[in-house]
């Protein structure tokens, strides 16, 4: 289990993340799920240790963890194929072929990011995030632009990962294939009872 305890994260008179306290299981899928601008991927940046917290503490270090932004953040002169070994030690690249299969990329290793589909582009984003090795990834919004029985498909191979996945979605056939679904709303962030 990893635990987040009291975050507090304010910009300015606006608080985001008021003593928010979170579980995450340590395998399977856990989705946030909360209106735009509820602070969850303010939540997904401070456990990412790019937003630090006026207080509050996380059991798994910025280091341990590997993110996708909502932007896919690809390089136009690199190919599918080498975003990945970009981001792999060469004693890793035998995983590649794993990597496309799980983002149903197979066959676009030479191909350039302006030869793929946006929705292509942002499973691309997502293999080389899952070439990083985690102890948590943190997904905000994973499947944008990504038809839904491919989405779902890729789901499932997530929540075989050895290690726990946090994702931001709004989709609700997506929530409702996650292992956990927390709902959110904010700001601040808060846990809406159900």
């Amino acid at each position: 289990m990893i635990l987040c305890r009291d975050l507090t994260v304010s910009f300015g008179e606006r608080s985001v993340l008021d003593r928010f306290s979170l579980k995450i299981p340590d395998t399977g899928v856990t989705a946030l799920s909360g209106p735009s601008g509820c602070g969850k991927t303010t939540l997904l940046r401070v456990l990412a240790g790019l937003e630090k917290p006026q207080s509050g503490t996380a059991d798994v270090s910025p280091r341990q963890t590997a993110i996708l932004f909502q932007d896919d953040r690809l390089l136009p002169w690199r190919t599918v194929e080498q975003h990945l070994t970009d981001v792999l030690s060469r004693e890793r690249w035998g995983e590649i072929p794993a990597l496309l299969a799980l983002a149903e990329l197979e066959g676009e290793e030479h191909s350039y990011p302006a030869a793929l589909s946006g929705g292509m582009g942002r499973r691309l984003a997502l293999a080389r995030c899952l070439a990083l090795d985690a102890r948590l990834y943190l997904l905000d919004e994973p499947f944008a632009g990504v038809d839904l029985p491919r989405a779902l498909r890729i789901l499932d191979r997530l929540r075989a990962l050895p290690a726990p996945v946090l994702l931001v979605s709004h989709e609700p056939a997506v929530l409702a294939r996650a292992d956990t679904v927390v709902k959110l709303d904010g700001p601040p962030l808060r846990p809406v009872s159900l």
